[in-house]
């Protein structure tokens, strides 16, 4: 079987002609189907629906007496840092907790950074000119538009199956002192499901920077978001914060986690971890801007996973859930591409995210025929910074909100976009 890459222009020609007959036909069927983010489905949030049933409205006191609806508790309860300490293997000490949102969290520390620099800062990152952010791509576009908008120039670096590309890294932060930073998204990384390797992650915090006060935020979104239950098939990585601390560099990153995709993503709780000087520093600041966080959402939570074990319960049976949209996906896209030379995608064990890479120069159109097909995708382009890739190849496809039928559908449309771009630029060229 010939690739469409060694097709005659007659082949093509006939190619194109079956292809065009099946988008109009998968056209005219008015669809209306949207796989553009990846939120968590209505079955997903159903499983923690007795979560809130678990408290006892004559008794909303923490462990240690605290009134949970009162003031006070600024850096969060002492079971949900247990809770988050066990998540993420370190002592619980390290941890602060906050509301719903590690997305914001971020932000934060990054505001705090602009505003009061970091503890080697010769001043605030707000008076550095030209400041710049590296960004691994893809990446997660969120990350990319807080930095953006807190004016860094962003850096794309190639991510590869084990991290991000070091040899560049190392060269660009050794003789770059306004390269302040860099995002890490280092299990089951979006949109690729790429897992971060031991080597890397140590080559991340001892190599030398020009920025004595570089930071990496390590966003370990999905920690215990496996696809499946057989450890042999999960991802997992060295405690970053130790390995920064063995390197010498117990300062350089700061990690953060949250509950968004193990219960409510509107109603979870999110944490940021460092070691002892940075976490005091942090909560100086912390302790002015707020009182405290919604410390009835982390009783709640307290009670509905008290522990690592009963967390791992729970993503069993998002993963019973996740598992089969994800595996449709795959088996439509090896339908659709096996043999033809135009595509090529990951088999993520955990996460969020299938990650398409179609022939270069033809992602936009496809998205865009696929929109006029009845099916929404995340914007091509959107995984790089400022919205622009390169080789205009990467779509990111968001599995986990539609109804597997509706994957089915949706993913078939996809390839059959895809390929019928493919075929037109061929002929083109």
């Amino acid at each position: 079987m010939k690739t469409y890459l060694e097709l005659s222009k007659a082949e093509l020609q006939d190619t194109l002609k079956i292809l065009e007959i099946r988008y109009n036909d998968l056209k005219s069927r008015n669809l209306a189907l949207d796989m553009t983010r990846g939120k968590p489905s209505p079955d997903q949030l159903s499983i923690a629906n007795g979560m809130p049933g678990l408290l006892d409205a004559d008794n909303l006191k923490a462990e240690d007496g605290s009134d949970c609806r009162n003031y006070g508790v600024p850096f969060g309860l002492k079971e949900s840092r247990n809770l988050f300490g066990e998540i993420l293997g370190i002592d619980p000490v390290l941890v602060t907790v906050g509301n719903n949102s590690s997305l914001q969290l971020m932000y934060d520390t990054l505001s705090r950074s602009l505003i009061f620099g970091e503890i080697e800062s010769e001043k605030p990152w707000g008076q550095i000119p030209n400041r710049k952010w590296i960004c691994p791509v893809p990446g997660y576009d969120r990350h990319f538009l807080v930095t953006e908008t807190l004016g860094f120039e962003l850096i794309a670096v190639p991510l590869n199956e084990d991290g991000p590309d070091m040899d560049m890294v190392e060269k660009l932060v050794a003789e770059d002192p306004s390269i302040l930073g860099m995002w890490a998204m280092p299990l089951y990384s979006n949109p690729d499901g790429y897992i971060y390797s031991e080597e890397v992650c140590k080559r991340l915090v001892s190599m030398k920077t020009a920025a004595p006060d570089f930071r990496i935020f390590w966003d370990n979104a999905y920690v215990v978001h496996h696809l499946y239950d057989d450890v042999s098939k999960q991802g997992t990585l060295p405690e970053i914060l130790g390995l920064a601390r063995e390197a010498g560099n117990p300062n350089r990153v700061y990690e953060f986690a949250s509950t968004s995709k193990i219960t409510f993503a509107g109603a979870g709780i999110a944490c940021m971890a460092a070691n002892e000087e940075n976490t005091t520093r942090a909560r100086k600041y912390l302790g002015v801007q707020s009182i405290g966080p919604n410390k009835i959402i982390q009783l709640m939570h307290a009670k509905y996973v008290p522990n690592l074990d009963a967390v791992k319960k729970v993503m069993s049976k998002q993963a019973d859930l996740l598992r089969p949209k994800f595996e449709k996906v795959l088996s439509i896209l090896k339908d659709e591409f096996e043999g033809s030379g135009i595509a090529r995608w990951n088999s993520p064990l955990g996460g969020y995210f299938v990650s398409l890479y179609v022939l270069d120069g033809t992602a936009k159109e496809t998205v865009r025929l696929a929109k006029e097909c009845g099916v929404a995708l995340t914007p091509a382009g959107a995984t790089y910074p400022y919205g622009k890739d390169p080789s205009d190849s990467n779509i990111r496809i968001a599995p986990s909100f539609p109804k597997i039928e509706d994957i089915e559908l949706a993913v078939t449309v996809l390839g059959v976009c895809a390929k019928l771009s493919a075929v037109r630029k061929l002929l083109e060229e």
